[in-house]
């Protein structure tokens, strides 16, 4: 993992030594409901950024609001996006939703390869079909055709990889820069205060960008507008192709899932799109002092979240990594209150209650000083690359949150089949 730059902040990504594995039917499953989902984030960006009360429910800042509202120059929102899910035998519900340019596509392939590679899966192929996504050609596809959308004729077009030099993830960047380039699309990697606006173009250090593969977040555009001014103006001119689209934060906020759930909506999507979201999206509502409805009963919020603090979660509007998560059943009472007094006294970010949804936990071999057998909770991610699947993120938490912001791990995963 190390000669492959498989790290995340100078730590090797994946402790265990058993990789995910799922089969057929539970692809299609995740594929069928993942691809809709996509599809809801699209079509809910599009209306949403003519509809104020849209808007005002998602919690955008008015600077999201306004990056939002400029023209990319092409349809698509969310170029590259991710599920969080939890998929068992006889359930798949999804958490959240990574509509603003996810990672880790290049560290699960990676890790699949270096799986794939062992001894023992050239033993296990005896007995079964085994088979892995290569998500790093499908973002590649995914980000050439955004840019061919757009209106771009390069060909190849130069692309930048665009973040902070100083992120956890900038071996990932290198992997995938290396990739790139080595799939016939050259890439360089830039910091956005490397970057210059001059004569219609926008310069990485000095070479005229055609696509961006915009890994900075919107979060920080905001908060550090002079250091990222070159970028948006870039893509205010249209001056070059910016995938994610900055009208992707519409459907990454955690306030997706309430737009959704909100039978106030419900003829924004068709039946058998309202029977996804009732089958795998928990119901969702922002924290607010009103009255909701749901199943066709009105209820009072506040008491409601009170007396069932065993049945929600409360998480802020737009963080990553679990930061502000609460989780009703391991906290207090009086945890649970201050945690509703907090979403209430920052009603602006627009936090959310989440109904709580099935998990997985598997026994996993984990190689610390010693060999061990962890019980660990298991995320399972796919990847949704211009609304198709592409792959899967899958992450292993001993708590209940499972980033590898937080210290969790991450392994491969491979479809499988008896021969």
């Amino acid at each position: 993992m190390r000669t492959r730059r498989l790290h995340f902040g100078g730590r090797p990504l994946c402790p265990f030594l058993r990789p995910f594995f799922l089969d057929a039917a539970d692809e299609d499953r995740v594929r069928h409901a993942a691809e809709t989902l996509w599809r809801l984030g699209e079509r809910v960006a599009r209306v949403a950024i003519d509809r104020p009360d849209l808007l005002q429910q998602l919690a955008l800042s008015d600077a999201e609001i306004r990056l939002a509202r400029i023209d990319p120059g092409y349809e698509t929102t969310s170029t590259a996006a991710r599920a969080d899910a939890f998929v068992l035998p006889d359930s798949l519900q999804f958490a959240e939703y990574n509509g603003e340019s996810p990672a880790g596509a290049g560290y699960s392939q990676g890790l699949a390869e270096v799986f794939d590679g062992e001894p023992l899966m050239a033993r296990f192929r005896e007995r079964f079909v085994v088979r892995m996504y290569r998500p790093v050609e499908a973002l590649l596809e995914a980000l050439v055709a955004s840019y061919r959308e757009w209106g771009g004729t390069a060909s190849p077009p130069l692309m930048a990889i665009v973040d902070w030099r100083e992120v956890p993830t900038y071996s990932e960047f290198e992997i995938m820069r290396d990739a790139f380039t080595a799939l016939g699309v050259p890439t360089v990697i830039a910091d956005p205060r490397d970057l210059v606006f001059s004569n219609n173009r926008l310069y990485a250090n000095g070479h005229a960008i055609d696509l961006v593969y915009r890994r900075v977040l919107i979060n920080d555009m905001v908060a550090r507008d002079r250091e990222c001014r070159a970028l948006v103006d870039a893509y205010e001119q249209r001056a070059v192709c910016v995938a994610n689209s900055l009208r992707c934060k519409i459907p990454h906020k955690k306030a997706f899932f309430a737009v959704l759930t909100d039978e106030r909506h419900a003829n924004l999507f068709s039946a058998d799109e309202r029977e996804v979201i009732r089958r795998h999206i928990p119901w969702t509502v922002v924290v607010e002092e009103r009255r909701v409805t749901r199943d066709g009963q009105a209820i009072d919020l506040l008491p409601h979240l009170r007396r069932h603090r065993d049945r929600f979660v409360i998480k802020p509007n737009d963080e990553y990594g679990g930061t502000g998560v609460t989780l009703g059943w391991e906290t207090t009472e009086a945890e649970w209150d201050a945690a509703i007094a907090r979403a209430l006294a920052e009603r602006d970010r627009g936090w959310v209650a989440q109904e709580q949804i099935k998990v997985r936990r598997e026994v996993s071999p984990i190689c610390e000083n010693d060999l061990a057998m962890r019980d660990m909770l298991v995320d399972f991610a796919p990847y949704l690359f211009r609304g198709r699947l592409a792959g899967f993120l899958t992450r292993l938490s001993a708590t209940g949150l499972a980033n590898v912001t937080s210290g969790g791990g991450q392994v491969p995963a491979f479809v499988v089949s008896q021969r």
